[in-house]
């Protein structure tokens, strides 16, 4: 690829790893390119956030192509992970440590797979007090971390998949298929509570977004290797 190429516009399949925060995704490979054809300014962004403690597909879009991001993340995801079930966080996930602990000997495979229904189609779900979204100037991650309280309002959001592909208790992996705005931590501790069980995410990955797939997606060092060897 070639510095016209990043400029006219690429959508680039990255593999995020585990730690990373999609805006050093992006910020590391805008660096690179930048470096590496020796040019001052390069459009490079990414259409929606992964959390740090998720992996998975990021859609990075440079020069032109940036005008799409919108649209890329408009579109339906795919997310594989798993929940612990009989504890919460108050991140939802294990950003924090468990701060409250629940009974799981009345979980039955059948309940567990009957209550994902409850969750299919359009809900109303609150996103995490540990989150990006924000509120009077601030992320709400921030006011959180800060000790600080705040009411978060619901949003609909659309499930259109929620299966539960193992079951191994205290932990259960699950499959879905959601809208954007969709969080999983969120869904995890829906869930929870549903069982009365209460629940957190402990891994995430993100497979698709619309047409594109993970499978398809590069790991961050093997694409610099790519920009290195047309250079």
């Amino acid at each position: 690829m070639t510095v016209e190429d990043f400029k006219n516009g690429q959508v680039l399949l990255i593999d995020k790893p585990l730690g990373w925060t999609s805006f050093q995704v992006v910020n590391k490979l805008r660096w690179h390119i930048r470096k590496t054809f020796d040019i001052k300014k390069i459009k490079v962004g990414h259409a929606g956030t992964l959390d740090p403690l998720a992996t998975g597909l990021l859609i990075i879009c440079t020069g032109k192509f940036t005008k799409k991001i919108e649209s890329f993340q408009a579109q339906v995801k795919e997310y594989t992970g798993t929940f612990t079930l009989g504890a919460t966080t108050p991140s939802y996930d294990l950003e924090t440590e468990i701060d409250n602990t629940y009974p799981i000997e009345h979980l039955t495979e059948q309940l567990i797979k009957e209550t994902t229904l409850q969750f299919i189609g359009e809900i109303e779900q609150k996103p995490p007090i540990f989150s990006a979204i924000k509120k009077d100037g601030k992320r709400l991650y921030e006011l959180a971390r800060a000790g600080k309280t705040t009411e978060i309002k619901s949003r609909k959001v659309i499930i259109d998949t929620f299966e539960i592909t193992k079951i191994n208790l205290p932990k259960i992996e699950f499959r879905v298929v959601c809208s954007k705005g969709t969080y999983i931590r969120s869904l995890a501790y829906d869930f929870g509570k549903a069982l009365n069980s209460g629940a957190h995410l402990s891994n995430l990955r993100r497979t698709k977004i619309g047409d594109f797939s993970v499978d398809n997606a590069s790991t961050i060092e093997d694409f610099l290797d790519t920009i290195n060897s047309n250079t």
